[in-house]
């Protein structure tokens, strides 16, 4: 019904307008249907009507197109610029254990559900092994570090937009089931912590030193800075794309056998280089830039692109294939089971399990709702650990989707 880009566009924003709004108001009924429904998961399922209903066909739209390869890589950029490899490392040890055994329980778990299904249940998914897994590797890229990792895979593993669908509503529903869990497992952190044999006290440093972190590098921005904020992000893109525009060629004309590992795609490399330029950049001072809302900006760019990806999103393909929920929850059970394991060993309190984890799976969507749900002041840990994934997510869901592609 609607072919026209602009108000297509104008949509999709009025759509994230009323989700942001809603999702603040303080009337119960909208804090109980945000308890359910997160907001990540509205900004992907309302988008995702558009197309279930023909009244937007993905198809003749160019939007996913333009979020992907001018927001996507200029959001990593921005994200990755406030990576305070120092601040994070100052979290203690037992935050960044937690982090990375995360990181290693989505790693391991979507070869492992691969090899449970396939052994156990043959016939459950009928979807070709190979085709199987470059799909999950989307799922993977969204698991360690968010949506803009995931649309990285998605274009370096050449996902068509069908399966892509019904990966994005595995991904949504089964990581939102996993923040509810989290979220439910805040009011009962003194029960976990005594279960796990952990002392919660150093959680009570971060925050003290997260606060005053915050306090010295918030300002309010002018335009100039804004510009400049701008400037970085485009600009840092604008050299990754040419980068990755004669990187990819020599390597297919020179070194063919690397397409098969998807090192001549252009799209990781400019991926790759983004993410680069944006962790360099962070040990400059352009890192102060921060303190007027790189991060913020990036997460906006995030959002339209989270929105571009739902309006690809058919709702009814889900029902095709059952079977990859199972996959979806044998893979996430593997991410559980490895963290409770090392927490227990570490004797990690439960706020360092459920950031650690939700920094991974939910990216800076989520990781900052959980940590607040501990204290508002704590929010930016889940910010800088979540950014962290930003930083590794590329590479580690790139590991991931290699792992997957020998076993089948």
């Amino acid at each position: 019904m609607i072919s026209n880009d602009a108000v297509v566009f104008g949509i999709l924003m009025v759509v994230l307008g009323f989700v942001f709004y809603t999702s603040n108001l303080r009337s119960s009924f909208w804090k109980k249907f945000y308890t359910f429904f997160p907001v990540i998961l509205l900004c992907y399922f309302i988008p995702s009507l558009l197309n279930t209903t023909g009244i937007v066909s993905p198809e003749k739209s160019n939007l996913y197109f333009v979020a992907s390869r001018y927001l996507l890589p200029t959001s990593l950029v921005l994200l990755t610029l406030s990576v305070d490899l120092k601040e994070i490392s100052k979290l203690g040890s037992k935050a960044l254990i937690m982090f990375f055994t995360g990181t290693v329980g989505i790693i391991i778990g979507g070869p492992i559900a691969i090899i449970i299904v396939k052994n156990l249940f043959p016939n459950l998914v009928l979807i070709n092994p190979e085709e199987l897994a470059r799909g999950m590797t989307t799922i993977a890229g969204s698991w360690i570090g968010g949506g803009a990792n995931q649309t990285a895979m998605k274009e370096i593993f050449n996902v068509d937009g069908e399966l892509f669908s019904k990966m994005v509503t595995v991904d949504v529903l089964v990581g939102n089931a996993w923040l509810a869990v989290l979220l439910i497992g805040v009011g009962k952190t003194v029960f976990i912590d005594k279960f796990l044999g952990a002392d919660s006290s150093s959680v009570e440093s971060v925050k003290e030193k997260i606060e005053k972190y915050n306090l010295s590098i918030a300002r309010i921005p002018d335009l100039k800075e804004l510009i400049y904020v701008l400037t970085i992000g485009f600009g840092i893109t604008g050299i990754s794309h040419l980068i990755a525009d004669n990187i990819a060629p020599y390597l297919l004309n020179n070194f063919p056998i690397l397409e098969k590992y998807s090192l001549t795609s252009s799209f990781f490399w400019l991926i790759v280089m983004a993410t680069t330029f944006g962790v360099i950049l962070s040990f400059t001072r352009l890192r102060d830039l921060e303190g007027v809302g790189a991060s913020k900006i990036g997460t906006i760019f995030i959002y339209i692109l989270v929105a571009t990806i739902g309006l690809q999103m058919n709702l009814f393909t889900v029902f095709d294939n059952p079977g990859l929920f199972l996959i979806g929850f044998i893979w996430i059970s593997v991410h559980v089971i490895l963290l409770f394991i090392v927490a227990i060993l570490i004797k990690a309190p439960y706020f360092f399990v459920a950031v650690g984890s939700q920094a991974n799976v939910g990216g800076a969507a989520s990781a900052p709702v959980v940590a607040a749900a501990f204290h508002p002041s704590l929010a930016a840990v889940g910010v800088l650990l979540a950014v962290l994934g930003y930083a590794v997510g590329t590479y580690a869901a790139y590991l991931c989707g290699i792992i997957m592609q020998s076993i089948v």
